[in-house]
């Protein structure tokens, strides 16, 4: 007798996800399951709604109707002490990286953990802000200022600050936006380097198909509000669905 295969872990779980600004119906009955372990990149226009879409997971933006579960938590009832302790878990890279200018790099790491109330030892502190540093290969830009780094090392510096946390879900807003394609490459990679080594799993957004071909597991593409396609890159990419061929040609 074969043993039972191990179920399918989702870590979030949106079903039937409507959003509307006034007449413009950006999500509409959006459906997407993200499982442990996997990256998934969300592909669309700009103006799809992939930025929406994101802000409704981690409770900035409240949808009109529908479900979103992360870990098995309903995120529109969560209560605002709650849905802080939720956020704990999911990291966001943002486009902009969105580091302090007038702090160090040691000091933007140590931000997050003061705003999350993580009660840790001065030397638990440094210890934590160094592993995330040696995660993203940059332990020597601690006393740094971010305006003596490159824009891919900032865009490292930014991963670090996420990871520090230690996030079991993170959220990529255009990770490579900006950056030349060699470094482009660079940060792709490195993402999937956390996956592996942290078994996170991660939505993706990114109009870089190099970024999408390195680091998705799954892609779902987000077209007239709906979760229009899925699969992996080459089986899209071999569609000859019109809608679906325009990301790939």
């Amino acid at each position: 007798m074969q043993k039972e295969e191990n179920k399918i872990q989702a870590v979030i779980q949106i079903n039937d996800l409507k959003k509307s600004f006034g007449t413009n119906e950006v999500l509409r009955n959006f459906n997407l399951q993200l499982n442990e372990g996997e990256n998934i990149v969300v592909l669309g226009k700009s103006g799809s709604g992939k930025s929406v879409l994101i802000k409704c997971i981690i409770g900035l933006i409240k949808p009109d109707s529908g479900s979103i579960k992360v870990f098995g938590e309903e995120v529109t009832d969560l209560s605002h002490d709650n849905l802080d302790k939720m956020r704990v878990k999911v990291g966001f890279l943002f486009q902009s990286n969105a580091l302090y200018d007038s702090m160090t790099v040691r000091e933007n790491l140590e931000f997050p953990l003061r705003r999350h109330w993580v009660q840790k030892g001065k030397e638990n502190v440094n210890d934590l802000i160094i592993e995330a540093l040696k995660n993203v290969g940059l332990a020597e830009t601690i006393d740094m200022m971010p305006s003596e780094l490159s824009g891919g090392m900032r865009k490292r510096i930014a991963l670090a600050r996420t990871l520090i946390l230690k996030p079991k879900i993170i959220l990529y807003d255009e990770p490579t936006s900006g950056l030349d394609p060699i470094t482009g490459k660079e940060i792709s990679r490195l993402m999937l380097d956390i996956q592996k080594k942290y078994n996170t799993s991660s939505i993706i957004i990114s109009h870089d198909m190099n970024c999408v071909k390195i680091t998705a597991n799954r892609i779902i593409l987000l077209i007239d509000g709906t979760c229009y396609a899925s699969g992996t890159y080459d089986e899209l990419k071999k569609s000859s669905d019109s809608k679906i061929k325009q990301f790939f040609d």
